[in-house]
């Protein structure tokens, strides 16, 4: 039996699809039909669907979805031959330019971390960073002592979501596992009675 929150998130996948009009991608895959019903009690889908670019639907839903999906497109973004041209094209932009998260965030993951203010552990802070990841972003800074300094700092509860997504990810591969293992006994059943 799937785990409730493994479902849980299933919907939310399916939630940030439908909010970015892929829902019917999501639809036709053989993960989603038991949760097909769904998309009748969505606003969404009976509301005007987003007129913006197919690719950049799927990068958008993709960074709401978090690093593990990311870091997905960012593999995908290097496969033009298998992508559409106007989908690999967006997708390249998860490689750097994935939206920051706030100022206010990554002061105060830096001073839970560091255990003190960021004005006593840097004489010069940048609160823009210089550039922004899946999993972190950078921030410049300059010590007491005047060394210049990079800060990385982690996306918050960035842990508990890929954990979440790779126990997601591994019930998906027990339940794709189980699929091709019926798939492969139906098959060898048919070739042995037609012998």
């Amino acid at each position: 039996m799937i785990h409730p929150k493994i479902i849980l998130r299933l919907i939310h996948i399916y939630w940030v699809f439908a909010i970015n009009g892929l829902d019917e991608i999501v639809l036709n895959t053989q993960l989603f039909r038991p949760i097909r019903f769904l998309a009748y009690i969505t606003p969404y889908y009976w509301l005007t669907r987003d007129a913006a670019p197919r690719g950049v639907r799927i990068r958008q839903a993709l960074e709401q979805l978090g690093p593990i999906y990311v870091k997905f497109g960012q593999a995908l973004s290097t496969r033009k031959d298998l992508l559409a041209e106007d989908i690999a094209d967006e997708l390249v932009k998860l490689q750097d330019r994935v939206p920051p998260f706030s100022e206010d965030i990554a002061r105060k993951i830096i001073e839970k971390e560091l255990g003190m203010s960021i004005h006593e552990a840097f004489a010069e802070f940048e609160a823009k960073p210089m550039a922004s990841a899946s999993v972190a972003q950078v921030h410049g800074a300059v010590l007491h002592t005047g060394e210049k300094v990079v800060v990385k700092v982690l996306r918050p509860d960035i842990e508990g979501r890929i954990h979440s997504d790779m126990r997601l990810i591994y019930e998906i591969a027990r339940m794709a596992e189980k699929v091709l293992a019926r798939c492969q006994a139906l098959a060898s059943y048919g070739c042995r009675s037609r012998i």
